[in-house]
């Protein structure tokens, strides 16, 4: 079927704007809009036919004469998204069902090959009205919002995208959880168990950082990724742990780093700190979570009964360097699965002695359970310092400090 003919068939489904009779041919050619592309098909259809020319009067069968508001739409757009602070946007409209239909159907029956999709040609148009009025970009990767043009609910949605901000925070306050620990019993509802707070813990690393985010951004959340994480009696001290910060729906998004990084360190001082490095991407938040890090603890050790500075050594000696198998410890066995997991140690030393306890730093693989390297934990982890000892050892108080940045190079000689 030559172009003539197929234009002919194409019209004789039933009245047809220019925008989506171009549209049917819309990646051929370039440097035409759709409807400049329709007109001229139209035209050309009749000087072949030799038959007389009329404008189309008639609402069109597959989008209802929606291009002729294009205009409309663009400013509805914009005055959705006032009062958010952006640079870049994007576009995207849900097309409801039965237009889809129409010119799937019209797409099929004729055998078109270079057809555009209706959505495709809104995108474009509504977003170049978009930059007109408002001065700002487009950004098909990375958009600071989407415009969603809701075609059937003749309505304008606004997502606004996530920032992410990537740095490392201290906490210096034991009995803190990293991030918010919703109550086992209601699961956040509100409960007498929790006195209706819906959480285990009130405050949380992730609460205390991210209530400051929430207010200069004016954000809806924020949601702490971190490199691993510190159990709850554990302080966070030393360089801190990378973490990265996704800040919901922000209202505002030029806020200063260096003020932010300060307004959080002042008010939250003994309980927390960061340090706030840049503005970030979701792909940071993946490679944070997935690379594995050294990391070292510093550790107050108790042991049964009195043992000589050189028994300790020579334990420790026999833990450097070792693989340790350790079977998921009892006291988080309820959450976590049931495995056995091999995790190397790569230092152990004895720094002090403290109130007749033991000052241990050890550097080891993530995922290494530090307590129970120490502990034994029944058999559950071997070997042991109790089981190089010969008697049982307990950790008395745990600091984790220094994480090795994602990607990083063995922090053995760190300090």
């Amino acid at each position: 079927m030559d172009l003539m003919e197929l234009v002919g068939k194409l019209l004789s489904y039933g009245p047809i704007c220019d925008h989506c009779l171009g549209r049917c041919f819309g990646k051929r050619s370039h440097g035409l809009s759709n409807d400049a592309r329709g007109h001229a098909l139209r035209v050309s259809h009749v000087l072949h036919a030799n038959t007389p020319y009329t404008d189309e009067t008639a609402s069109c069968w597959i989008c209802g004469d929606l291009f002729q508001h294009l205009d409309r739409w663009a400013e509805r757009a914009v005055a959705a998204l006032e009062g958010l602070e952006y640079t870049t946007f994007l576009v995207g409209t849900r097309v409801p069902p039965l237009m889809a239909e129409s010119e799937e159907l019209e797409w099929s029956d004729c055998g078109l090959t270079d057809p555009e999709p209706l959505k495709a040609e809104m995108n474009r148009e509504v977003g170049k009205r978009i930059a007109l009025l408002t001065g700002k970009e487009v950004d098909f990767t990375r958009p600071d919002v989407v415009v969603i043009l809701a075609l059937a609910r003749n309505s304008v949605e606004v997502q606004v995208n996530p920032l992410f901000i990537r740095g490392r925070y201290c906490k210096y306050e034991r009995g803190i959880p990293q991030t918010r620990w919703f109550c086992r019993e209601c699961q956040g509802s509100g409960c007498p168990r929790c006195e209706f707070t819906g959480k285990m813990y009130q405050d949380s690393v992730e609460e205390l950082i991210g209530r400051h985010m929430v207010a200069c951004f004016q954000a809806a959340d924020a949601i702490l990724h971190g490199s691993g994480r510190e159990d709850i009696d554990a302080r966070m001290i030393g360089s801190g742990r990378p973490f990265v910060m996704e800040v919901v729906s922000p209202r505002m998004r030029s806020v200063d780093l260096p003020t932010l990084e300060r307004r959080i360190n002042e008010k939250e001082a003994n309980r927390v700190s960061v340090t706030l490095e840049e503005f970030s991407d979701r792909a940071t938040v993946q490679t944070i979570k997935s690379k594995q890090s050294y990391k070292r603890y510093r550790i107050l050790v108790e042991v049964d009964g009195s043992i000589s500075l050189e028994s300790l050594h020579d334990a420790l000696d026999q833990l450097r360097g070792v693989t340790i198998h350790q079977r998921t410890p009892r006291r988080v066995v309820h959450r976590r699965a049931d495995l056995v997991r091999e995790r190397r140690v790569i230092d152990i030393e004895v720094m002090g002695i403290e109130d007749g306890r033991f000052l241990i730093d050890v550097i080891g693989e993530a995922g290494l359970y530090i307590k129970e390297l120490v502990s034994g934990d029944e058999g559950r982890t071997d070997p042991s310092l109790s089981s190089m000892l010969g008697r049982a050892a307990r950790v008395v108080r745990i600091d984790v400090v220094h994480v090795d940045s994602p990607g990083g190079t063995d922090p053995a000689c760190t300090t």
